[in-house]
């Protein structure tokens, strides 16, 4: 089975890329156009993929308030333009969304059927590339939803809080934003399990456990300490939204409910979000080493 991945640089690429063998063929901005319907079309047909793994999204949750025009383009008409090509070629996609396409306000896990309510930008386009995903191709495709992703490839939370606690003598943190992280690892395993399988729905993905991103900075702190990833602890302060006003809102409770996605895929791992933080770091540590 030839499998195509849109996207050749993000924490998920990275480690779709360990996972994936040769079959495989990563696609980024330098070889196609996935905002341009008949460049990326002509790409794929010459590819002539089986399976086609959309690792690709505009997330940059803030700066997308002042570029709402790309965001929408990478996010929404990308995705419109590879489920129109699928459709056309017979062949799946699994495609990755967000929790942000929640509100926050239900107070218990979002279910995979529940209302979208997006607050900003981000996503809004998000949603809006899921409705085309599922008006083009309901029966040839998956669509995952997940949160707050870290790996030791890229930009992320986890690397920025290591960062800063080698600069800083103390971090001010939210704590009242609550949802799950998640190892790009096992989201990796998900994407390449439901695309083998051409297993079609909707589905939620996270590490197991709640954390507000306070928690999880607490979390990270402990373990770079016990890895010696820093040498020395910083104060972290727990500060609620309205002391750290950023561009683009965002939700405060995103848990996701997993239990259709652990009937539909039992052979995967679901482990509690701090020990595979606790494995990712031993990635980092041996890679300082």
């Amino acid at each position: 089975m030839k499998t195509v991945v849109i996207g050749n640089s993000g924490q998920l690429s990275a480690e779709l890329k360990i996972l994936l063998d040769d079959n495989a063929c990563f696609l980024g901005p330098e070889d196609t156009d996935i905002t341009e319907e008949k460049v990326l079309h002509e790409t794929l047909q010459a590819l002539s993929p089986d399976v086609i793994i959309n690792a690709a999204a505009y997330t940059a949750v803030d700066k997308a308030e002042e570029e709402p025009e790309l965001c929408t383009a990478l996010n929404a008409v990308a995705v419109k333009n590879l489920a129109t090509y699928c459709r056309l070629s017979g062949c799946f996609l699994v495609h990755v969304s967000t929790d942000y396409v929640f509100s926050g306000h239900k107070g218990s896990p979002y279910k995979t059927n529940d209302a979208l309510e997006p607050k900003g930008v981000y996503g809004k386009t998000k949603a809006q590339g899921e409705k085309a995903l599922l008006d083009i191709l309901p029966d040839d495709s998956c669509l995952i939803r997940t949160a707050w992703v870290y790996s030791s490839h890229g930009h992320n939370f986890v690397k920025t809080m290591l960062r800063l606690m080698k600069e800083k003598p103390s971090l001010s943190v939210v704590d009242d934003q609550i949802g799950s992280p998640t190892w790009a690892k096992g989201l990796a395993e998900l994407c390449v399990t439901a695309a083998n399988r051409k297993h079609k729905g909707v589905y939620h993905f996270t590490d197991e456990g709640v954390a507000s991103w306070y928690d999880f900075a607490v979390a990270i702190q402990e373990l770079a300490l016990h890895k010696k990833l820093i040498s020395s602890a910083v104060a972290i302060l727990p500060v609620p939204t309205s002391a750290y006003p950023t561009p683009a809102k965002r939700p405060s409770y995103s848990v996701l409910d997993k239990q259709e996605t652990r009937v539909e895929f039992p052979e995967l791992a679901f482990r509690h979000w701090r020990e595979q933080l606790s494995d990712m770091m031993d990635e980092l540590a041996g890679g300082e080493q």
